[in-house]
C-alpha cells in the first residue's frame, strides 16, 4: 500500500449519505477508507481511537451525534483529524467553513485550508447558487422578499420516507415543511446574504433522486428593473470556469425535469423569463445525493486533502 495514501473514517457510513460517500471514494485512488467494527460503531473510545489514526473524518450522523463526535475529536488536540460534517449541526457555526466551494471567487481555497467543513444541505445548494451572485451584484436587494420552491426525490427524506416510497405506501407528491421552519433555512438565508428570512416550500416526488430548486421574481419590483439577460449574465460571470456549476440557456419548451444530473456532482442554473411581463424564474437542477450531499462531500474532501479535482 502506498505511503502517500490519505486515510478517511466515515462516522455513520451505513446511512444513505455515508454509503454514497464511500462509493464515490472507491474511485479515488489516493485515499483509503477505514471502517470500525459494527459492534463498536457507538463506542466512544473505539471511535476516538479511529479518529486519531486517520487524516480526515466524515460525519454522516444526526445533529446531536455529530456534535458528540466533534467533541471526541477535540479531545485529541494536535492529533485531531480534519472533519467534514454532513449533518446540519455546524452549517451556520462561525468557526466552521461552509463547504460550497463555488460560494464566491476564491472560496475553494478557503475550503482547502480549513480543518472543519460543514457540508451544505441539498436545497440550500441550489438556492444559494442562484441567489448569492444576484445579491452580490446588486441586482437583488438583501431585504427583498424571496420565496424558494423545491422538489426532491424521496432519497433525501431519510430511512422512513425511503421505505414508504419503495413500499408504495407514500403519496406520489406532497408538500412538506409548511410550518416554515425547515432546518435548511438558516444556511439558505445566511449564505445567500438575505436580510429577510425567505419563505421556503419544499416538496417530494415519487422518484428516487434528483432535485429542482426555483425562485420566482417580479423584475419590475427590483432596483433598476433588470431584464432576464441581466440575471443570466450575473450568474454566468460568477461561475465562469467552474468545473461543476454551469449556467445554461432556458429550455426551448419551458420545461425542466429533475433527474438529468443523477449520479453526478453537477449543478445547472437557468433563468426562465418573460421581459414583456416583467417576470422570471430562476431554476437550479442537481442530484440531491450528488452535489446536494455525497458528491459535494467528496469535492470538499479532495480540496481539504490536497487531491486533484475529479
Amino acid at each position: 500500500m502506498s505511503q502517500n495514501l490519505k486515510s478517511i473514517f466515515i462516522d455513520g457510513e451505513a446511512g444513505t449519505t455515508g454509503l454514497g460517500i464511500r462509493d464515490r471514494l472507491a474511485a479515488v485512488p489516493e485515499v483509503v477508507v477505514k471502517s470500525i467494527a459494527p459492534e463498536k460503531r457507538k463506542d466512544p473510545a473505539a471511535r476516538k481511537e479511529m479518529m486519531a489514526g486517520v487524516d480526515l473524518v466524515v460525519l454522516c450522523l444526526p445533529d446531536d451525534a455529530a456534535k458528540e463526535s466533534v467533541a471526541l475529536a477535540d479531545e485529541l488536540g494536535a492529533q485531531a483529524p480534519k472533519i467534514v460534517d454532513a449533518s446540519t449541526a455546524h452549517r451556520v457555526a462561525p468557526d466552521w467553513t461552509y463547504g460550497f466551494a463555488e460560494l464566491e471567487p476564491g472560496f475553494a481555497q478557503k475550503v482547502a485550508n480549513a480543518n472543519r467543513v460543514s457540508n451544505p444541505g441539498c436545497y440550500p445548494t441550489g438556492g444559494i447558487a442562484l441567489l448569492r451572485p444576484l445579491v452580490d451584484a446588486g441586482l437583488l436587494p438583501a431585504d427583498h422578499p424571496i420565496t424558494v420552491n423545491a422538489v426532491s426525490g424521496y432519497s433525501g427524506g431519510g430511512k422512513a420516507m425511503i421505505e414508504a416510497y419503495e413500499a408504495g405506501t407514500a403519496p406520489d407528491f406532497e408538500l412538506y415543511g409548511l410550518g416554515l421552519k425547515h432546518k435548511h433555512l438558516p444556511e439558505l438565508q445566511l449564505y445567500s446574504r438575505l436580510e429577510r428570512r425567505p419563505i421556503f416550500v419544499p416538496s417530494v416526488g415519487n422518484f428516487r433522486q434528483g432535485m429542482l430548486v426555483s425562485v420566482p421574481l417580479h423584475l419590475g419590483a427590483l432596483p433598476g428593473k433588470p431584464k432576464t439577460a441581466d440575471l443570466h449574465e450575473a450568474l454566468s460571470s460568477r461561475y465562469a470556469g467552474s468545473s461543476f456549476v454551469s449556467v445554461l440557456p432556458a429550455t426551448a419548451d419551458g420545461k425542466l425535469e429533475p433527474q438529468a444530473l443523477n449520479d453526478t456532482n453537477k449543478l445547472e442554473l437557468r433563468v426562465f423569463g418573460n421581459d414583456e411581463l416583467g417576470q422570471a424564474v430562476l431554476v437550479a437542477r442537481l442530484d440531491n445525493l450528488g452535489k446536494g450531499a455525497s458528491g459535494a462531500a467528496v469535492q470538499n474532501i479532495r480540496l481539504m486533502l490536497g487531491l486533484p479535482e475529479a
